[in-house]
């Protein structure tokens, strides 16, 4: 999506060590435009899957996701990274490294929110490593769900995110697909 890429060339910032900073309109400042043009496009790349519901991680999944899920016409759940008080006994939990937090987090789901019944695609902001993306997978497996999709704003291509959720069997769609950063902080995009 090239709208999408502009912004990431305008104001995204690589810190080194594999993360690009993109505050400035996805990850604490949000452009709602920005993510609801996304969202259309993953929506429609991904509407052959039939979801019933979008899953995301908290927090900075949210605006893509529920962007999705506005123009699939589906509700947006989101895996809490911290059990409140008001989750369920039985729900579901499962830890995945954080290479931002520096450590693990824990993602926490509700039995009440996704069931048997439903067709889970799952949208996230970045495609990494696959690691967030595998750990909501496994929740949605949890809670006897089906996988039918994944969805990501940026792909970080290096990080081999892709191959490590083949075993889902399922369609990935990235709009942005980083090959490489280089030394000088140039942000090189695949194909």
């Amino acid at each position: 999506m090239e709208r999408l890429k502009q912004r990431i060339l305008q104001d995204g910032k690589y810190l080194g060590r594999g993360i690009l900073k993109v505050d400035a309109f996805l990850n604490h400042q949000v452009d709602p435009e920005l993510m609801m043009a996304c969202g259309e496009v993953l929506a429609r790349r991904l509407s052959h899957t039939r979801p019933t519901k979008v899953l995301t991680a908290e927090i900075s999944g949210i605006a893509p996701a529920l962007a999705a899920a506005y123009h699939l016409g589906v509700y947006l759940i989101f895996a809490r990274k911290h059990r409140p008080i008001t989750l369920p006994e039985d729900s579901f939990h499962v830890r995945v490294p954080s290479p931002t937090k520096g450590g693990e987090v824990e993602l926490w789901l509700s039995p009440e929110w996704i069931g048997p019944q439903d067709r889970v695609l799952i949208v996230d902001d970045f495609l990494a490593t696959g690691q967030t993306i595998k750990a909501l997978a496994q929740l949605v497996h949890m809670a006897g769900g089906r996988v039918v999709g994944v969805g990501a704003l940026i792909e970080k291509v290096f990080q081999k995110g892709r191959e490590n959720l083949r075993h889902l069997n399922v369609p990935i769609e990235s709009l942005v697909r980083i090959a490489r950063f280089e030394e000088d902080g140039a942000i090189i995009f695949a194909e």
